[in-house]
């Protein structure tokens, strides 16, 4: 596909900023990031710094961002020429401004007045260290590719993510790659204040060996069927019983995981499908609820998020109760054995919409009201359906999202499962969103700001995480990469700035896909403009 965009990257003479003034009509120029939706209307003066921030910010250090449009994830509102200002030192953003308030030469200017800016995309369910499944099957890609042919192939999946436009990512299982994703992350990251990463890429959270029980996971063997894995190589790290469950979440973080990940049901009876098809399907729990909430626990108790894989709505029911973090998939969460107290009344708008006659039951209600994200990974399904002809997942999978859509559900996450499908078409899981009815405006939100508080540590939730926010513009220390609040461009924020030469209004699918994007910035560093790879 052929785009012809206009309003590419120029550089031109600096314009001042001027920091701290209050314009008439508006609030004190202070201006604080709210937690979530606490957050009201940017002010439509200068945001004043104040503090360290602003004043460690001299010349050649700054660059400014002339955006002809800018999407605000905290309003939902799109900004007319905004000007952007960012500390290459720091790759936070300093402040954010109406063009007409600028008038000072200090730095470069990058000008995105054709485009329409946004804050980088975050997907928060891939697997960076696997590829296409249309390309190489999964169980080939364990046992006949070499770990550092996979991890090769990684590095390559993470340039192409990051020149999409997807600045963040949490990686939820290496898949056989044992902890190589550890060593990634030292390379895609910024180890000091003071140095680039190794290799270009996103934003890099991982969750290292997800944790299984015996007999339940892959890849399996044909002639030692009772030995875990084949050659020595298994897809995850196998614990039974509380106390060994304990053991590897504690060695998961150990070794640096930033998520603890769960298959909480799986296809446990893969083997019989030969001669019993529907039972080799069956999706069904794999840990006593015990095992589960020691896990969950013990993560907890180090400050680590819990992410499990889960389909069906048992399953999510108990993970709820037991305060896990993100829920990964839940397809099946309108399945009949769980979607009960169903409410039949007919809602002409919703079925305008294609929603159907007001589906909904107490387990979605609960995940829609619960403090955990839901991450349907509708790409995948949605992939995988057109290479099987199995349809079944993708239906369900599409029904349950138009239910949660019917539901209210706000706190939901982008992520698509990105290696089942080709890595740099993650948008794919956004676009899915808005052809089942989701507001484009909510879908950015949920690509962006709300991939951050989805990854985000323990540390920025609750009372404390709230204060801590609101005294992010105020703080110069390097925390390290993954602690820097991203997903809005606000003051404090890590500057991460992608945009497009596409009509987010118009046609969302278009300007969100990796050939629209023109200009990619992450933590202050250009690595995309004018659509041409920067090196």
């Amino acid at each position: 596909m052929q785009l012809h965009c206009v309003g590419d990257v120029g550089t031109r003479a600096g314009e001042r900023t001027d920091v701290g003034s209050e314009r008439d009509g508006g609030v004190a120029a202070t201006v604080v990031p709210g937690h979530g939706h606490e957050n009201g209307p940017m002010d439509s003066g200068t945001i004043d710094l104040g503090g360290p921030t602003a004043q460690a910010a001299h010349g050649s250090d700054v660059v400014k961002i002339i955006a002809g449009k800018l999407f605000d994830p905290y309003t939902l509102t799109l900004l007319e020429n905004q000007v952007i200002r960012v500390s290459r030192a720091t790759g936070r953003v300093l402040d954010v401004s109406p063009h007409a308030a600028c008038d000072d030469n200090e730095g470069e200017v990058i000008d995105l007045s054709e485009l329409t800016v946004l804050p980088g995309f975050v997907d928060v369910h891939v697997h960076l260290f696997l590829h296409a499944y249309s390309e190489t099957p999964w169980e080939d890609q364990l046992t006949k590719e070499s770990l550092a042919e996979r991890t090769i192939r990684a590095t390559v999946h993470a340039k192409r993510t990051l020149l999409a436009g997807f600045t963040t990512v949490r990686d939820l299982g290496t898949e056989g790659a044992a902890d190589a994703d550890i060593a990634l992350r030292k390379c895609l990251s910024r180890t000091t204040a003071h140095t680039d990463a190794m290799i270009p890429g996103p934003r890099y959270f991982c969750a290292s060996r997800a944790i299984v029980p015996t007999g339940s996971y892959g890849p399996k063997g044909d002639i030692n069927v009772h030995k875990e894995g084949i050659d020595g190589i298994t897809g995850a790290d196998v614990a039974d019983g509380p106390d060994d469950c304990i053991k590897a979440v504690r060695r998961q973080i150990g070794a640096g995981a930033d998520w603890i990940k769960i298959y909480a049901d799986y296809r446990f009876r893969s083997r019989v499908a030969g001669v019993s098809a529907e039972t080799g399907r069956a999706s069904m729990n794999t840990f006593r609820e015990e095992e589960l909430k020691a896990m969950v626990d013990t993560a907890h108790m180090y400050g680590v998020k819990v992410a499990a894989h889960a389909t069906n709505g048992q399953t999510i029911a108990t993970l709820l109760a037991l305060g896990v973090d993100s829920i990964e998939h839940g397809f099946d969460i309108l399945s009949p054995s769980t979607a009960v107290d169903m409410d039949m009344a007919t809602d002409d708008a919703s079925d305008s919409a294609g929603a159907g006659p007001g589906r909904s039951c107490r387990v979605l209600r609960a995940l829609a009201h619960s403090n955990a994200k839901w991450v349907p990974t509708l790409a995948t399904y949605y992939t995988l359906s057109q290479g099987s002809g199995d349809a079944g997942p993708w239906t369900r999978a599409a029904e349950a999202f138009r239910a949660a859509l019917e539901e209210g559900m706000d706190n939901i996450a982008c992520g698509g499962d990105t290696g089942v499908f080709s890595h740099g078409e993650n948008a794919l899981e956004m676009m899915l969103m808005v052809r089942l009815g989701a507001d484009w405006k909510k879908v950015l939100r949920w690509g962006t700001l709300g991939g951050w508080e989805c990854v985000r540590s323990m540390g920025w939730e609750g009372r404390r995480g709230a204060a801590r926010l609101a005294r992010v513009g105020d703080s110069q220390g390097w925390g390290g990469e993954n602690e820097v609040p991203f997903g809005a461009i606000r003051r404090g924020f890590a500057a991460d700035v992608i945009a497009t030469c596409g009509d987010v209004e118009g046609n969302f699918e278009s300007a969100v896909s990796a050939e629209s994007v023109r200009f990619v910035m992450k933590a202050g560093r250009v690595y995309k403009r004018d659509g041409k790879v920067v090196e």
